[in-house]
């Protein structure tokens, strides 16, 4: 015997599914069930996943690193208790508008660095405080920063990989000879980020 099928007699609404949600999430928090909540917003460089951690935001990727991997990788390394979230990255959110609206030169969010450990991690660390907004400096420049002069390959790597991109900002990291190099959002996205803070 199958089961009558309700849903013409009982119809969801898109406003049903969001009061759902918002209970379910209330009710995650409530009980310390949820390690990572997360959202998504839009941009000037495309569609960008913001994730946090009771400790502060974790990760900000970009559309073109697949949003569902993301997701999986963050379940894999910190923990699989995800959940959408969207008013519980508000604050970032707001910071990230603002930034690209030219009305904000540095974030004040609490961040999460567990997915950035050793010499990586003090690369970011200096990056965040010591190149600020509309100035760029050289891997070089910043292996120095760091206590490394002759890691210029390992802060490259650091950039590469770092998991806070915009608001940790590897985007103004540039060769030596000035060439850009390389972006985890893409080249694209690196010179439009360039660009915004130039014209401030």
């Amino acid at each position: 015997m199958t089961a009558p099928d309700l849903t013409a007699a009982y119809p969801v609404t898109a406003d049903d599914l969001e009061r759902l949600h918002t209970r379910l999430d209330t009710a995650a928090a409530d009980r310390g069930l949820l390690d990572i909540a997360y959202r998504t917003v839009d941009s000037p460089v495309g569609e960008l996943l913001l994730a946090a951690t009771p400790a502060g935001l974790v990760r900000v990727a970009f559309a073109s690193e697949g949003l569902d991997a993301v997701l999986q990788n963050l379940a894999d390394r910190i923990s699989p208790r995800v959940l959408q979230a969207p008013a519980r990255l508000d604050a970032v959110a707001r910071q990230l508008d603002d930034y690209f609206a030219g009305r904000r030169h540095a974030f004040d969010v609490p961040l999460d660095w567990q997915l950035s450990t050793g010499f990586r991690r003090i690369v970011l660390a200096h990056l965040a405080v010591d190149v600020a907004y509309g100035r760029t400096a050289s891997y070089a420049t910043l292996a120095a920063l760091a206590g490394n002069p002759r890691a210029v390959r390992a802060v490259g790597t650091a950039c590469a990989t770092n998991p806070i991109p915009v608001v940790v900002p590897c985007h103004r990291v540039v060769r030596s000879d000035g060439a850009m190099g390389g972006y985890r959002g893409g080249p694209a996205a690196k010179r439009a980020l360039l660009d915004l803070e130039a014209a401030a």
